[in-house]
């Protein structure tokens, strides 16, 4: 009721915002800051699953007398730590954007709990309209590591999303074509998906050429585009949910280094 259950999630959170951090890192005046960012960060998307819990609409509600005052206590911790955390990084009016980034991540959040309510039809959805949020600590942990509120604020939060939304339809692919065995077979399930790769691949080294993204941005996407166009001729083998986790979560750290050294270059 306290610990958040998704896994992948944490990924969704954790790559972004390390990409932001090195991205707009100036150790001379901001780690502080960036520190005090980072806890708050944690501590709210900690907070969502005790007030799930405590409304009864998380995976796991608080039923009995003990586990929704374990949930308040859970909660109310969890925020009085972001706001400690929030007033001292915008004292004095400093990082007032960051405003704009907390309300566009509450939206995608809000719109991703309505995109779920129809059920399984709308999953993929909802997960890739929740990513913008997590997402939204890349731009932000940018902004405030180098101060400035520039393009590259909107590529960093762009291109995390997109590669967030790729690892989101790569493991819904997965799980709704377990039992497929032949290329035919997989190909009916994930045409669309695999069509997008080299059309991302495409987008994205046009993007560079044209000066929109760092030059060897693009690289950083390679990986996941090659996993997950590799699928379709591999041999069948049983879905195993764990495995699959772990080998998504080495390709988000991969994106994160490649992605963060190609806004270094």
């Amino acid at each position: 009721m306290i610990v958040p259950r998704e896994h992948g999630a944490w990924g969704l959170l954790l790559v972004p915002l390390f990409t932001g951090i090195v991205a707009g890192f100036a150790p001379q005046h901001r780690v502080w800051p960036l520190l005090w960012f980072t806890v708050a960060a944690l501590s709210l998307f900690a907070l969502r699953t005790p007030v799930e819990s405590l409304l009864g609409i998380g995976p796991i509600s608080a039923r009995t007398a003990d586990e929704r005052w374990t949930a308040f206590i859970g909660s109310a911790s969890l925020a009085i730590v972001a706001a400690a955390c929030l007033s001292a990084l915008m004292w004095k009016g400093q990082y007032q954007a960051l405003l704009i980034f907390g309300a566009a991540g509450a939206a995608a959040l809000a719109l991703q709990g309505l995109l779920k309510r129809p059920g399984r039809g709308t999953r993929m959805m909802s997960q890739i309209v929740g990513a913008i949020g997590l997402t939204s600590t890349a731009p932000a942990a940018y902004y405030i590591g180098s101060g400035n509120l520039d393009s590259r604020t909107c590529v960093l939060w762009i291109a995390n999303w997109i590669f967030a939304g790729n690892q989101i339809h790569f493991v819904q692919l997965r799980i709704h074509a377990a039992r497929a065995r032949t290329f035919p077979e997989k190909l009916t399930r994930g045409k669309l998906f695999l069509a997008a790769q080299p059309v991302l691949l495409m987008a994205l080294v046009l993007a560079s050429y044209w000066h929109l993204l760092p030059a060897l941005s693009s690289l950083a996407f390679v990986p996941a585009v090659v996993r997950g166009s590799r699928w379709f001729f591999q041999k069948p083998e049983p879905l195993d949910v764990k495995k699959l986790g772990w080998s998504e979560m080495k390709h988000g750290v991969t994106f994160g280094l490649l992605l963060a050294l190609a806004f270094l270059y």
